[in-house]
Formats: structure tokens, sequence, C-alpha cells
């Protein structure tokens, strides 16, 4: 029986404010800062979006001008805000970047502790909500803001499973959100145990799950339940595996990498938008590559996440 759905995604985090320096140099000698949005969660979901899917985001913001800006942001990126709650009594987080020309990554300091989404929990995503997509897509950030947003990925991820719909989860690690890292790697491994696809870098699956190979970060998870496993390795490309088969499909040369931020989250984009579409494997981490390929290329978190028009192009080429 064919599940009726009003979103092909829905996709929660935290949206930060985002101030990033128009001019090289350190964080404290820079006077001049753009104002934008970061989060690696709603990156995805704006990824997704700006392809032409449907997608219902989760999160909280304060009541301030940092979050009646993010909501106007995701709202204009197409995204269904209707679950984006103001908090009255907590803040939106923001994060200050510095800028970097020479493809290194810059410097980032956060603002974020006690913020509104970090006071988020289950209640945030009724069942009603994960029935009526298609798929939920998850990171490890969420996780590591607090017991509330711990409860919450687990409750949605559970969810989406028994109502029928499909799970995708990329650990995205940050350590230094975490008490320590053997609590980060037990809670992350056991939320990614729950899902359909998982989506590590080959650093991240090594400080996960001890295995120093794609083939044997793979076989972690697929022991664990887990239906497919793509590793991220960087220029080289990407390692598919299942239970039956694995491969490796190349990267996408890059005549000069300007912001490595969000490659990762272009790489999810990529992946996920092309399984929803039922493409084969191949096809599937080959948009992942490129979609990769083409956020390293600008500066800014989402700047180089592409519309269908610009993706079909590049693929074609």
């Amino acid at each position: 029986m064919t599940r009726s759905t009003t979103f092909d995604v829905i996709a929660f985090g935290e949206t930060m404010a985002m101030m990033v320096a128009d001019d090289p140099g350190e964080l404290a000698e820079v006077t001049r800062f753009t104002k934008r949005i970061a989060g690696a969660d709603n990156n995805v979901a704006i990824g997704l979006a700006r392809l032409g899917l449907t997608v219902g985001w989760v999160s909280r913001v304060g009541d301030d001008s940092f979050g009646r800006f993010i909501r106007q942001t995701l709202a204009s990126e197409g995204l269904d805000v209707s679950r984006l709650s103001t908090d009255e009594r907590h803040p939106t987080g923001f994060q200050l970047k510095s800028r970097r020309d020479d493809g290194g990554d810059p410097a980032v300091e956060y603002f974020r502790r006690g913020s509104a989404a970090s006071h988020m929990g289950p209640e945030d995503v009724p069942e009603s909500l994960l029935s009526s997509a298609r798929h939920l897509h998850c990171t490890g950030i969420p996780p590591a803001l607090g017991e509330g947003p711990l409860a919450l990925s687990e409750h949605a991820m559970k969810t989406m499973r028994r109502v029928g719909g499909s799970v995708s989860f990329d650990p995205n690690l940050r350590p230094s959100l975490w008490k320590d890292r053997e609590t980060m790697r037990h809670h992350l491994n056991r939320l990614a145990s729950l899902a359909d696809v998982v989506l590590p870098g080959l650093s991240e699956g090594e400080i996960l799950t001890g295995e120093s190979t794609p083939q044997g970060v793979a076989e972690f998870y697929l022991s664990r339940g887990v239906r497919e496993v793509v590793i991220k390795l960087g220029p080289e490309g990407a390692w598919y595996q299942n239970d039956s088969t694995g491969f490796m499909v190349p990267g996408v040369k890059v005549d000069r990498v300007v912001d490595t931020v969000g490659a990762g989250d272009g790489f999810a984009t990529g992946f996920v938008s092309a399984w929803l579409e039922g493409l084969p494997a191949e096809q599937c981490v080959a948009r992942a590559n490129q979609i990769g390929a083409f956020a390293v290329q600008v500066s800014g978190d989402m700047e180089g996440l592409p519309t269908r028009d610009a993706l079909e192009r590049a693929m074609a080429s």
C-alpha cells in the first residue's frame, strides 16, 4: 500500500545566524561581516529544495532578529517552516566565520550554548508530521546539543521507520559538543543503526568504528542492520557498499577549491535526492560527488548548492 505524503523529506536541526568576514585575516582584526545562515542539517534541506523536492524543516529559533532572519531565509529557499518554532526564553545561536581564499578551512567561533534549538525535544516532531513524509534526513549534530535533541533524534528515526518511511544519517561529527568521544561513539553508532543509509567520511568512520578502510567502516554498519553505506573520500570520490556489492565512484575534478565547508552537505544532498528518485546506486554516488564539487568552488556553506537545471547541465557535460 502506497503511503499518502505531503513532503518528500523532513529534516531537523539547528540553524544559526552566521557572520562571515568580508576580508581575510584573523577574526579579531576583521571589522566588516556579511550576515548569512549556517547549519549542516538545513544546508541539506535547502539543497534538496533547490532540486525540486518538498522539504519540511523542524527547529527552534529565539524571539530575536537572528531568528526572524533565519525564518525569512529558509522560507525564501522554499522550505516549509510551519514547524519552525519561536522560543521566547532562549536566544538564536550564531557563529563568526573567517574568510579564506586559499582553499583552507576557515576559523569558526560558535555562540550556541543554551540556544533555542538546544531545547528541542521529541514533541517538536510529532508522528503525524513523519507520517506525511517519504523520508527523514538526520545528522549527528542535533544529538550533540543536549538530552532533548538527542531524544528527538531517536524518536524521529524510530517513528519514521515504524510508519513506513526511510531514513538517512550523516554522522557529521562535532567532538567538541560531546562530553567525550566514547559517549559520542555510543550514541551516534546507536542512531546510525536506525537508518537505511549512512553517509560518513572516512575519518569520521574511523573514529566511530575503529576501522581504517572504507570496506571495514561499511561492514561495521551493515552488520548492524543498515541497508547501504557510502563513505566520502574527499577529492578521490566515494565508496558505496551494501550486502551484495561494493564499488568506488571517482570524484569530480575541481580546478580551484575555495571553501571546503558544506562539501559533505552537498554530497548528502546529491545522494539522498537521487536515492529518492530510485536511481541506481552508482548514479546516486555520482550525483553526490558532483554536488560536493559544486560546494567547494564557492565561498559559503550553501551558496554552491545547485538548482535542478544547473545540476543537469553539469551531469550532462
